[in-house]
Formats: C-alpha cells, sequence, structure tokens
C-alpha cells in the first residue's frame, strides 16, 4: 500500500467511515421496504504507470427495491500523472505526482418519485493540498419540499464553516457545474459544488472540517427524504419520463463530468468509475 502521512490518512479513515454508515443507512431502508438486498463489495488495485503500487478502492453497489442500483465507492490512490493530463490538474503541472483519497456515490431509485441524488467528497495533493466536491439532488419528477429541505441542508452545513465555505457561491458552482450544454438543461435541481478548497498548513482543519459536515448533511436529509417517498404510487408514464431522465444523466457523466475523467485518466476501476450509470434509460 502507498505510504500516506498523517493528514493523508485521516482524510482515507473518513471516506472509509462515512460509506459504512451511508450504506448501513441505505440497506436500513430497504429493510423497511421488505427487502433483504445488501451491497456488494468488491476491492480493486491499482497499477501505477510506473509500475509501482498505486494504490486501490472498493466498489460497493447494491441493488434492490428502492434503490434500484445505488454505488458507494471509495478509493486511496497516488503515483504520476501521465502526460498532457497533469497540467489540467491543480498544482501538478510541474510535478505531476499525485495522491487523492474520497468517496464517491450516485443512486439510481426504483420510484420516479423519490430523487436519484450524487454526492462525492475527495483530497487531493499535488504541489498543493485541497478538499472539493459536494451533492446534487436529481429528481425525474421535481418536488418543491424535497428541493428546498435537501439545499437547506447544505446552506447550514456552509454556513457553520463560513467564510471558507460560501453557500450562495457553491450552490451558483453547482448550477454551472452540473448543466448539458448540448441539452441546456440543468442535471437536476442542485445543491452545492465545491474545488480547490485550499488544505495546505493551518488550512487542513478547517476544509476538513467542512468536508466532513458536507457528508452529515448528505446522510441527515437523503435518507428522509427517500422515506417520504418510496411509498407514492406512480405510472407507466411516469416511469417513462424517469427513464428519459436518465439518458440525460448518463449523457453527463460520459460527456462533461471531471470524476469520470479523472478516474479514467488515471488507471482506476472502469466498472467502479461507471457505476454512475443508471441501470436502465431510454432516448426519445
Amino acid at each position: 500500500m502507498i505510504a500516506l502521512d498523517e493528514q493523508q490518512q485521516a482524510a482515507r479513515t473518513w471516506f472509509e467511515a462515512l460509506r459504512t454508515r451511508i450504506c448501513t443507512a441505505f440497506e436500513a431502508i430497504e429493510r423497511e421496504a421488505g427487502s433483504d438486498a445488501v451491497f456488494d463489495y468488491t476491492p480493486w488495485p491499482r497499477t501505477d504507470p510506473s509500475g509501482e503500487d498505486g494504490g486501490g478502492g472498493v466498489r460497493g453497489v447494491m441493488k434492490g427495491r428502492v434503490f434500484e442500483k445505488v454505488g458507494v465507492n471509495v478509493s486511496t490512490v497516488g503515483g504520476r500523472f501521465e502526460g498532457e493530463f497533469a497540467r489540467s490538474i491543480h498544482g501538478a503541472g510541474d510535478d505531476p505526482r499525485f495522491f487523492a483519497t474520497g468517496i464517491s456515490l450516485v443512486a439510481h431509485m426504483a420510484n420516479p418519485h423519490v430523487p436519484a441524488v450524487h454526492m462525492n467528497t475527495r483530497f487531493l495533493v499535488t504541489t498543493k493540498r485541497w478538499f472539493g466536491g459536494g451533492a446534487d439532488l436529481n429528481p425525474p419528477l421535481p418536488d418543491a419540499d424535497d428541493s428546498a429541505d435537501f439545499h437547506a441542508a447544505f446552506a447550514a452545513a456552509c454556513d457553520a464553516h463560513a467564510p471558507i465555505a460560501d453557500y450562495p457561491r457553491f450552490r451558483q458552482w453547482a448550477e454551472e457545474y452540473f448543466f448539458i450544454p448540448h441539452r441546456g438543461v440543468q442535471r437536476g435541481v442542485g445543491g452545492i459544488f465545491y474545488d480547490h478548497l485550499e488544505a495546505e498548513g493551518a488550512a487542513f482543519d478547517p476544509a476538513f472540517a467542512f468536508t466532513r459536515d458536507v457528508g452529515e448533511a448528505f446522510l441527515a436529509v437523503y435518507p428522509q427524504i427517500v422515506r417520504r417517498r418510496m411509498g407514492l404510487p406512480f405510472t407507466a408514464e411516469e416511469e417513462r419520463r424517469m427513464l428519459a431522465w436518465r439518458g440525460r444523466y448518463a449523457e453527463f457523466n460520459l460527456v462533461y463530468d471531471r470524476g469520470t475523467t479523472f478516474g479514467l485518466k488515471t488507471g482506476g476501476n472502469v466498472e467502479a468509475i461507471l457505476m454512475s450509470l443508471p441501470p436502465r434509460a431510454i432516448w426519445e
């Protein structure tokens, strides 16, 4: 395993603990729906292009009655970026060595009244150190209460860590990032997105504290939204709308998503990287 310093180990430990708590919460929802679905965990190793140990991760996927497909992945990788890709990464233009650890989650739901969701947070080290991530809600059938509660949870997380966490700016950043240019539409109803949140020296502790609270906010609000929507009846037309919406979600992740690009460019596990794709979708 690649050697970690104290900050890198602390971040890795947190992301893995958050993964366990989220998966436990999602499995509890499946129990409430009368399902015995559980997460299937698949470890994967990574070899750096240099031939050295490049770390790895664990892909976790569950297919159940409420969660048609949900993936919760953690990874800790390091080595050297190859070629020109290094110049696209903050702090790696002159030195391609890097370290990255994080959690990534995407849930596609069986009931179109239950919004799909994405969440990820990460810690990266090049010649600089920073945190990034966020979460966004992706309802096929938007509901004002769900959207309001989701945004309120992340607004509170940001407000507790002002001034380094600026909710209006992070919300606007999400609206700009989670946009499908060729469709001219938002991917969902937004949330927050942040990147390059400085974690050098004394800046590490406050940046890490905020990143932990992003995870806590997600864990507090999303299961609540799922529980109040998962039992609602839906029509065949509402399911069709969900499947068409999923097609656009897939388009974004394959064409524009930075996380997909980062994973593929750094030799990550393809199945783990593409776990964000829905199990079913249609294009009309």
